[in-house]
């Protein structure tokens, strides 16, 4: 029982960062239903700047974590408006093959400028811990938490409570229709992305203290199980984003230590699989005809 709540522990802290980055993927989808392979990229963007502002700026968590929201927000942004926004009117697929290939750019433009080499953060929380019983809970997991916690909060409060947000739900919604209202869709979509990247940067700096390491390849397979977590939750859904991402957290967590870690990212496209063939539509998702 103590192995498997140690593991629940860790699983929850893992299956944190894979929900910042869900968010952006559903937040994305719910807008203009463009899957954006290009995310994870982002997040390994905000692992190297969390890095550079470290090592080189001298930064502490809090200002490294803002500098990399707002330096990945503003990637964000400028992908939608490059590579996507000429593309809005096209067929999904034309967008799709387009989100692959900016993927591609950002992350062999950063290993050419970094080189292959991983890159070590310098020591920037205490390395305590506390023990629970049979529980150990790190500083570091306490962080990770309490950031993911901060972000929703403040993610839900902007989306529910601010006139960007009722923007973003009336576009989801009917774009069309919201145009006529005076609403700018662009800015509303330039927006979405904003908020989106910034949260998949903070993941990027979480994920890089995590594991101590930022490689320029380290955003495919996350961004690829942050997706399978944004399916899982009902892509277009923020809360199942949430869900999704800590149930594929644990469930990653529990594999390397009731299996092998060899299955540890098996047992996440297993989950893919059975979604799709059991609840196409995630656990929140819902059933819409679409007009052909």
């Amino acid at each position: 029982m103590g192995q498997f709540l140690q593991q629940l522990i860790n699983g929850l802290s893992l299956g944190s960062i894979y929900a910042l980055v869900a968010l952006g993927y559903t937040m994305v989808y719910g807008i203009i239903k463009l899957i954006n392979f290009a995310h994870g990229d982002v997040y390994m963007i905000g692992a190297y700047t969390a890095f550079f502002v470290t090592t080189y700026m001298g930064m502490s968590f809090l200002p490294a974590l803002l500098v990399c929201m707002i330096v990945c927000g503003i990637l964000g942004v400028l992908i939608e408006r490059i590579a996507y926004r000429p593309l809005r009117n096209a067929p999904r697929i034309t967008a799709l093959i387009t989100a692959i290939g900016v993927s591609y750019v950002i992350e062999y433009t950063t290993q050419f400028f970094m080189g292959t080499t991983t890159r070590t953060y310098p020591a920037m929380l205490p390395n305590t811990s506390w023990q629970l019983g049979p529980v150990r809970i790190s500083y570091l997991q306490m962080v990770i938490f309490s950031v993911t916690i901060v972000l929703m909060i403040l993610l839900t409060l902007v989306i529910q409570k601010t006139k960007i947000g009722r923007a973003m739900r009336a576009v989801s919604a009917d774009e069309d229709a919201a145009r006529l209202m005076g609403i700018s869709v662009d800015n509303t979509i330039s927006f979405t992305f904003l908020i989106g990247s910034a949260l998949a940067g903070a993941a990027g700096m979480l994920v890089g203290l995590y594991y101590n390491a930022a490689t320029p390849l380290m955003g495919m397979v996350p961004g690829l199980k942050a997706f399978v977590a944004a399916v899982f939750g009902g892509i277009g859904s923020i809360p199942g984003a949430l869900v999704g991402g800590l149930f594929i957290g644990i469930a990653e967590s529990m594999v390397v230590a009731y299996g092998s870690s060899l299955y540890r990212d098996a047992i996440v496209y297993a989950i893919l699989i059975i979604v799709l063939i059991v609840r196409p539509t995630g656990l929140f998702g819902k059933n819409e005809r679409e007009k052909v």
